[in-house]
């Protein structure tokens, strides 16, 4: 059997999909990465907002009509806070809560009959997750959160919190950097809360990792600002960690993270963005804003944009809030109008875009370590394009011979421009790139 594995959302969804991908290998079944072809098709869900919940009934639909014999297992933020709307979606077999991700896939086997074929598990061959990302693992390392941010409905969703062992996560990294990893991305719903229900903390595993694997590249997925000590920059000095972190602000108005229930001030996250831009050169700090929150006032909104422009960006995501209910911001009064919040959410892109590529010129001119994806893009010289990440995330893009490749390798490569259409850096790797194992396909994409 096949199994088509996707997600929506977040990073700790990707890191699911990896868990259970190793899991349904070990059953002896193989992966796909086409729907159409899968015999059993798992979907993370995600319902941080109601366009996120609105897209997941639509990718539920969408593989039915692809593949409408294949059994379909929903699971995820939207499945766990809807089961019983999910469950009478056309095609679904199988809803699995949040709580019982950990045993999805024996759910799947049992109540989908999917035959164990133990002695296809035992052949020597790549990792499942190989069939998802041949560079870069997403790795969960606690579920659930214990704040409650007016807005939020994951935390609703996910539960309490719950960590896993420092040696569980310690050997799962070792065991991805021996089948050729490069780059891990600690991920979860609270990462910066890791430890709490286990006597430990984010730093201490960080020290651990660094102390107890030779993975290369490591990575956080969004951490709260307010988790993070005075002390933690100092572990940047590795290396290993790479210097970026994701720090959602969600507004730049005081009075405007006290109705959200945000756990920091605009002044301790500017300190927080100066300890780490002083101890970590080139540091790059990308954030989350919500545009449009209840009662948010054009003096608010304002505060908002001077704000994100004093501090800079390399990134943002901008949401336009919506009501989710179950979450106590559905129920606040001074709801924003779509004409205001489309207005605000326009000038904020705007304004993100200009200090993107004000981050984007500044790198300009260095030579960097760049881990480089695969590639089915081409040029029209028949060169081959490849995109791949600087340590401070900023994505570079190359074209090289098609008879060579890049490919799950770290090489220096000197940035000498921006493609400021699309949002990335221009290269040029400068360490010897190997030649392609394997044949270059004739069916080209031309870029």
């Amino acid at each position: 059997m096949q199994v088509h594995l996707s997600a929506l959302g977040c990073r700790l969804n990707e890191a699911e999909l990896q868990n259970w991908a190793n899991s349904f290998q070990r059953l002896g079944l193989s992966l796909t990465s086409e729907a159409d072809a899968a015999d059993l098709i798992v979907l993370n869900t995600c319902a941080v907002t109601a366009e996120a919940a609105r897209k997941s009934r639509q990718t539920v639909r969408r593989f039915h009509r692809a593949n409408p014999q294949a059994r379909k297992v929903v699971t995820g933020c939207y499945a766990s806070l809807e089961p019983e709307e999910v469950a009478q979606i056309m095609g679904v077999d199988l809803v699995v809560a949040n709580e019982d991700k950990d045993i999805l896939v024996e759910k799947a086997k049992q109540l989908l009959e999917i035959p164990a074929m133990p002695e296809f598990a035992t052949e020597p061959g790549e990792s499942a997750l190989f069939a998802r990302n041949r560079e870069r693992a997403f790795i969960k390392i606690q579920d659930g959160c214990r704040y409650r941010c007016t807005y939020c409905i994951v935390t609703v969703a996910r539960g309490e919190e719950k960590s896993r062992t420092i040696q569980d996560l310690i050997d799962e990294i070792n065991q991805l950097h021996a089948e050729g990893v490069q780059e891990i991305v600690l991920a979860g719903v609270h990462v910066g809360g890791y430890g709490s229900d286990i006597d430990s903390s984010l730093y201490e595993l960080v020290e651990t990792i660094l102390a107890e694997t030779e993975m290369p590249r490591i990575r956080f997925a969004s951490v709260e600002p307010w988790d993070l000590g005075e002390n933690f920059f100092e572990l940047f000095a590795n290396p290993r960690l790479m210097p970026h972190m994701h720090l959602p602000i969600q507004s730049g108005a005081d009075t405007v993270l006290r109705r959200m229930s945000r756990r920091c001030k605009t002044s301790s996250f500017s300190e927080l963005v100066r300890q780490a831009r002083t101890q970590v050169p080139g540091f790059n700090v990308t954030t989350d804003v919500i545009v449009g929150f209840p009662g948010e006032t054009d003096e608010e909104f304002e505060q908002t944009m001077q704000y994100i422009e004093a501090v800079g960006f390399g990134h943002i995501h901008i949401f336009t809030y919506s009501d989710r209910e179950g979450t106590k911001a559905a129920r606040l009064p001074g709801k924003i109008s779509k004409d205001v919040k489309k207005e605000r959410s326009h000038r904020l892109h705007e304004l993100a875009a200009k200090l993107k590529a004000k981050e984007l010129e500044q790198q300009v001119g260095m030579t960097v370590p760049v881990l480089w994806e695969s590639s089915n893009q081409y040029t029209e010289d028949g060169n081959q394009r490849y995109f791949g990440y600087t340590p401070n995330y900023h994505k570079v893009a190359v074209e090289i011979p098609s008879n060579l490749s890049p490919e799950r390798l770290i090489l220096n490569t000197r940035i000498n421009g921006v493609d400021a259409e699309n949002g990335f850096l221009n290269g040029v790797i400068i360490d010897e790139v190997p030649q392609r194992e394997s044949p270059v396909i004739d069916v080209k994409t031309i870029a």
